[in-house]
């Protein structure tokens, strides 16, 4: 909670803030970046850096962050906390980096908005910064605590296992960690990160969904990525990546993951989302659950349709599991029973459905309207989103 006297000064401040937050960001990774070009060469995606998502969504955060401490100073923002702590724990971030990420951002600060940040202004967002840095901080130490890593060192060596094609666009890897050993267990709904070495020497990592459970190994599914910039990270695995290569992988995280109720479950994916989506669906065939599923899922056609055979035999074994998918360009006639855009206002929900959204952004928001519509509660509508969230705070 913020002091009295910080809170009137951020409350006055925050529209100036606010409107300066999108040159204080970018100003802030340059500065950054500067100072410490291994973070945007072994951290930070550069496909987000170039393409200004990074930005927005730290843009996004500072401003939500800020909004609630004054608007609602009794509530803490925990569901996007635990979000971005996720995210920091499965890259490894550690405690001294906030220290770094301060110093920077608050020089950039300080640039844009010039005589405006007297002491009791930059005493003030200093306040802003250390609650919602030190609320991180602690997030991150339990998440590492259960991963049983001290200080972020969850990376572990694997070898690829297998390595298959889903589709033209999408392939699937299996890794098993090397020395032997069990691959970490992780709730339906999770990623892990993967860390690669480009011909450059930049030592990337991105996320990316386990799409299946297996006992010593680990799975996750892999789409390639057009446009400036490609996928650069993507793009390597599907071109270099093959059985007997290694690679190094992070414990898996992330805050979207399929409870264990008994109540209606609604899996929405679009695209290469269906990838978290067959993997709770993939466990809930495998616990034999008796729950209402709903599976419904958008693409553009069944030839870029990645797990669709999958998503016909794991309902088939569920006893009270429905799949129902849309193309845009159907090209037979199962399971199309509908051509376009997904429209979940079209289905039966039942009363107390928990519902689970992956898929891009535009996707997000019309699926969310829709639930939001049939009756389903804001507090039941969980979403996951590749790449940098633009929606915190705001979903």
């Amino acid at each position: 909670m913020l002091s009295p006297k910080s809170t009137e000064t951020v409350r006055a401040t925050l529209p100036a803030v606010g409107g300066a937050v999108g040159e204080i960001t970018p100003l802030f990774y340059d500065k950054l970046f500067a100072a410490h070009p291994q973070l945007l060469r072994d951290l930070f995606n550069r496909g987000n850096q170039a393409n200004g998502e990074q930005q927005q969504a730290l843009a996004g955060a500072i401003a939500a962050f800020a909004t609630t401490l004054v608007e609602h100073p009794d509530v803490r923002p925990d569901a996007m906390l635990s979000r971005i702590a996720h995210k920091h724990a499965s890259l490894g971030i550690s405690r001294e980096q906030y220290k770094v990420v301060h110093l920077h951002l608050f020089a950039a600060i300080a640039e844009v908005l010039g005589d405006a940040v007297t002491p009791e202004v930059a005493a003030a967002w200093d306040e802003v910064y250390w609650l919602m840095a030190n609320a991180l901080i602690a997030l991150e130490a339990r998440l590492y605590e259960r991963a049983g890593a001290l200080h972020g060192a969850t990376w572990r060596s694997c070898t690829v296992v297998e390595h298959r094609q889903e589709t033209a666009d999408v392939a699937t890897f299996v890794v098993r960690p090397d020395g032997g050993g069990q691959a970490p267990g992780f709730r339906p709904g999770q990623y892990v990160s993967v860390q690669v070495t480009l011909p450059d020497g930049a030592r990337q990592i991105r996320q990316y969904s386990l799409s299946g459970r297996l006992d010593d190994a680990l799975q996750f599914s892999v789409k390639r990525v057009a446009g400036d910039p490609a996928g650069e990270v993507s793009n390597h695995l599907h071109d270099h990546l093959d059985i007997g290569h290694t690679l190094d992988i992070s414990h898996p995280f992330g805050d979207v993951a399929l409870d264990d109720g008994d109540h209606p479950v609604l899996l929405a994916s679009a695209g290469i989302g269906c990838t978290p989506m067959i993997a709770m669906l993939g466990h809930l065939a495998d616990t034999g659950s008796a729950r209402r599923v709903i599976a419904a899922h958008a693409d553009r056609s069944e030839s870029d349709h990645a797990f669709r055979a999958d998503l016909e035999q794991l309902t088939a074994k569920l006893p009270d599991a429905v799949a129902h998918v849309w193309y845009e360009r159907p090209e037979g006639a199962w399971p199309a029973d509908r051509t376009g855009l997904i429209d979940l206002s079209r289905l039966d929900i039942p009363a107390g459905t928990t519902a689970y959204l992956c898929g891009p952004l535009p996707f997000l928001r019309a699926a969310r309207a829709q639930l939001l519509d049939a009756g389903v509660a804001a507090a039941d509508i969980h979403y996951e989103v590749f790449g940098p969230d633009l929606w915190l705070g705001a979903a």
